[in-house]
């Protein structure tokens, strides 16, 4: 038999005319009504509440304004379909799918739910581990801090004149090539030539210097926007809707890109004419670059998530809606 979904709005006269002529119809055509209240979903109530109410039969949707002969075309087609298709496995299984609830569907339905809260505590550990280990080096527990450093290792260059710095007498040591005054350089407090990147990745400080955190100045404004942007997706009600995909690439993508890339060449200052730009970013460039790309990256991919939830959401909230109209009817 052929599921007749509603979606309506309680006390709403257009849900109650379309559930009217719900009714009529079934007592000429044999098919299961099923009525959904999207008020009672704030994730299907801000999916519909502009376009309902909504019939969905089958493949078919309807929307207001709805008439009696669409509702009767869009049944009689869904009804024609499921005669055609009975001898059909696959389509029977897909139907039996349908009427019952499985562990899947279950755990899609907790994720829909949290997986913000999970994305959330995700960022919060991956950018807060590298803070531990300048933490245990301070404490004498070397080998836990190097544990850190060798996990993160693989995925930022950590190198010493571009990290940050705890317990110091400094937050951060720059290349004299940044042209920082006021601070002492990395050169003068590791007398290594920053060209040396194993000696740039190797040095973690002392208890004078302090010790650095185990990912880059950029990661770390990376991945702390990426969480305080997810914090506000949250309290917000995962609402904000996402930014145009040249925006996040025009404001986040290519000015990190090109501070962070202008870089590359002072690596090899010295076997480079004198015309080559050689430049270091400075401490707040990388940061002001790697937020704007964290927050626009976030800004632009939390809202497609929502939205792929959102559907996941409603489709195992309409089979829900579905087994129990029917169990109710036996």
């Amino acid at each position: 038999m052929v599921n007749v979904t509603v979606y309506i709005i309680e006390n709403d006269p257009k849900s109650d005319e379309v559930l009217g002529l719900v009714e009529e119809i079934n007592k000429e055509l044999p098919f299961q009504p099923v009525k959904i209240d999207i008020s009672s979903d704030n994730s299907i109530y801000e999916k519909y509440k502009e376009i309902a109410p909504i019939v969905i039969v089958g493949p078919y949707q309807l929307r207001a304004p709805i008439s009696k002969q669409d509702l009767w075309v869009a049944i009689s087609a869904a009804s024609d379909r499921q005669e055609v298709h009975k001898t059909d496995k696959g389509f029977q299984n897909k139907v039996n799918r349908g009427n019952q609830i499985t562990g899947t569907d279950r755990f899609t339905l907790w994720l829909s739910n949290y997986y913000i809260v999970f994305l959330n505590v995700l960022l919060l550990v991956y950018i807060g581990i590298p803070f531990l280990a300048p933490v245990l080096e301070e404490n004498k527990m070397n080998g836990a801090a190097k544990i850190i450093y060798a996990m993160y290792s693989p995925v930022c260059h950590q190198l010493a004149y571009r990290s940050w710095f705890l317990f110091g007498e400094q937050p951060y040591y720059p290349r004299s090539l940044a042209q920082i005054t006021g601070v002492k350089t990395y050169e003068e407090v590791s007398g290594a030539d920053p060209a040396n990147l194993l000696a740039g990745r190797e040095f973690i400080g002392n208890p004078q210097l302090g010790f650095k955190v185990a990912i880059c100045e950029r990661d770390v404004a990376i991945y702390a926007s990426m969480l305080l942007f997810g914090l506000i997706f949250m309290v917000t009600g995962r609402r904000i809707k996402a930014i145009p995909w040249y925006i996040w690439v025009g404001v986040g993508m290519i000015p990190m890109g090109i501070d962070g890339g202008s870089q590359l060449f002072s690596f090899a200052q010295s076997y480079l004419p004198a015309w080559v730009p050689i430049r270091e970013s400075t401490p707040f460039l990388r940061t002001l670059t790697g937020a704007i790309f964290g927050i626009t990256t976030t800004w632009y991919v939390l809202p497609i998530i929502e939205e792929a939830m959102q559907e996941s959401r409603s489709f195992i909230l309409r089979k829900i809606a579905v087994i129990n109209s029917k169990n109710a009817t036996k």
